[in-house]
This record gives structure tokens, C-alpha cells and sequence, in this order.
């Protein structure tokens, strides 16, 4: 396992540097002039770091809900729970409470989650292993995507609707180093908690009843785990809206490295959650388009494939 993390470490640091020399106009900074030191550290950094950082954030939630729920097809977008939390975050903006770069705006972001991941709950009748729990979460998502664009329709700002695109398929365009400045407290705070309710989280590669057997206050640590993974969804929502299926593809590539034991997983999972958005936005950026792709529309050309499989797969068993 330590072999692979350094392995990914070093495949991300190479990532960055190359997406921070990839431009639109062609690659290094030396064509740049004199604006080529605002433009590497003040633009380029900047959303390299952000999209890395979002990517981690991402693969070590996704590894953390395929855990708890016992469930490999569990991942943030398809739960719902990114979708309540970027329509939590909506609300707040769009009704003037808040700026759009607020320290508060995570955790108004978690607690939309939480009520996501409540209603998911609710729906699915407490089952969490096969299709009943994906159906549920596609209903809450596609629930909240519909009041999404609904609030933005009715907000004050006649331009409000062009943002939909932004915070159901996701970005790290035009953002600087606040956003990343808002990304780290959280995540920072997230992985504490997921740290200390460690021991909880390892038990479950046994089965439910001998998990009950064990000591742990489950619910308690259950809602402490799962806070921490909606504080995760819910920062990166707020700093580049909803990207689907990295959660998803992040988890699955640690597995296709032959690691299955939920501390590994979840590192492995953050480090190639941070590689494959950075591949990801270098895709965005090299395609020649008049506007921008969306990270959620390459990540989808990537994993929506991935998911069939996995659901046809999971049929067959």
C-alpha cells in the first residue's frame, strides 16, 4: 500500500505542475510576457490546487460512504447528498443572507446535506446494500436538481440561471485562492473527525451483527462519520458546485490496486480522487470549445460507463 501512495503522491505532484503549465494558448509561461507571473500564481496555481484538493475531498467521501453503507455503488452525486447541499447553498445566496465567499457557507452546505442524506435514509426504508438504496438517492438528487433550478429561476438576479450549470455540473474556472482558502479549514476538520472515529469506521469490513457486538455507540459515531463526509461534499460544492462520480471512479481505482481495508482505501481513494480531477479539468481545458466544458460533463463521459458496469455486475450477483 505504501508503494502506491507514494506512487500517487508522485503522479499528482507531476499532474500539478503540468496542469499549471497548460494554457489555452499553448503550454509553458514563457509566451505569457509579463503577465506570466499573475497568471501562473494568481489563476493557473490557484485552480490546480482547487481542483486537486476538491478531488481528494471527493475520493476519501465516496470511499467513506462505500464503507458505511456496504455499498460500491454509493458516491456523494448519485446519494444526493452534493445535491442538497449545493441547493442549501442557493438558498442562503440567492436570498442575499450570505456572501458568495462566507466561512459559514460549508456547514450551511452540511446541514442541507444531512437532510439529504435523512431523506435518503427515510426512503430507502434503512436499506443500504443493492439497488433500493441508488433509486432512493437518484429520486433526492434529481428532487433537489429540480428546486435548484427553481430558486434560481425566482432569484432577484436576472443571470442567476446561467449559474445553474455551474453548481449541478461543476468548475474550478475562474476561481483564485479564496476558494482554496475556504476548501482547507474543512477539510482539515473534516479528516480530524474521520480520524478519530477511525476504529469505527475499520469495523466494518465485519458484518453488521458482529459490528453491534463490538462496543461502539453506533448511531453516535455514525452521524459524527457521516457530518464529516457531508462537511467534505459540502466545501467542495461551495468552490466548484457538484461534480459528479469521482466519489465513485476514486474508490475503484484503489480496489483495482488491490486494496480493500477501509484506512487504505480511503487514502488511496483521496489521492486518486485528486489525480483524476486534475486529468479531468486538464481535459477541459485542452478541448477546444467556445465555452468551457464543465468538470461534471467529462467526468460524466467517464463514469457514467463505469457505473453501468458496476450496476450490471452487481445484477449478476
Amino acid at each position: 500500500m505504501r508503494r502506491y501512495s507514494l506512487l500517487l503522491c508522485l503522479v499528482c505532484a507531476v499532474l500539478l505542475i503540468l496542469h499549471v503549465l497548460m494554457g489555452s494558448s499553448g503550454w509553458g509561461y514563457q509566451y505569457l510576457g509579463d503577465a506570466a507571473s499573475v497568471i501562473v500564481f494568481d489563476i493557473r496555481l490557484p485552480r490546480a490546487v482547487l481542483a486537486m484538493l476538491n478531488g481528494m475531498a471527493l475520493g476519501v467521501a465516496g470511499a467513506v460512504l462505500q464503507v458505511m453503507f456496504r455499498n460500491p455503488l454509493a458516491e456523494p452525486g448519485i446519494t444526493g447528498v452534493a445535491g442538497g447541499s449545493a441547493l442549501a447553498i442557493v438558498l442562503v445566496l440567492y436570498t442575499g443572507l450570505s456572501l458568495p465567499v462566507n466561512g459559514l457557507l460549508p456547514l450551511v452546505g452540511m446541514l442541507g446535506g444531512l437532510l439529504s442524506l435523512l431523506a435518503l435514509w427515510l426512503i430507502a426504508g434503512g436499506h443500504t446494500s443493492g439497488l433500493r438504496l441508488i433509486l432512493a438517492g437518484v429520486a433526492v438528487a434529481s428532487f433537489c436538481g429540480a428546486l435548484l433550478a427553481l430558486v434560481l429561476n425566482l432569484a432577484p438576479n436576472p443571470f442567476a440561471y446561467l449559474e445553474w450549470s455551474l453548481w449541478l455540473l461543476g468548475s474550478v474556472a475562474n476561481r483564485g485562492w479564496e476558494q482554496v482558502y475556504l476548501l482547507v479549514p474543512s477539510m482539515i476538520l473534516a479528516f480530524s473527525v474521520l480520524t478519530w472515529q477511525r476504529n469505527f469506521i475499520n469495523a466494518h469490513i465485519f458484518d453488521p451483527h458482529t459490528l453491534a457486538s463490538l462496543g461502539f455507540r453506533q448511531n453516535w459515531s455514525a452521524w459524527w462519520v457521516l457530518a464529516a463526509v457531508t462537511l467534505l461534499i459540502s466545501a467542495s460544492v461551495v468552490t466548484a458546485g457538484v461534480i459528479s462520480f469521482i466519489g465513485l471512479l476514486a474508490p475503484h481505482l484503489a480496489r483495482l490496486l488491490g486494496e480493500h481495508r477501509p484506512p487504505q482505501l480511503m487514502l488511496l481513494s483521496g489521492l486518486g480522487g485528486g489525480a483524476l480531477l486534475l486529468v479531468i479539468d486538464g481535459i477541459v481545458k485542452l478541448v477546444p470549445t467556445t465555452v468551457e466544458l464543465q468538470l461534471g460533463v467529462v467526468a460524466a463521459f467517464i463514469g457514467a460507463p463505469w457505473l453501468v458496469y458496476l450496476l450490471m455486475r452487481q445484477a449478476r450477483l
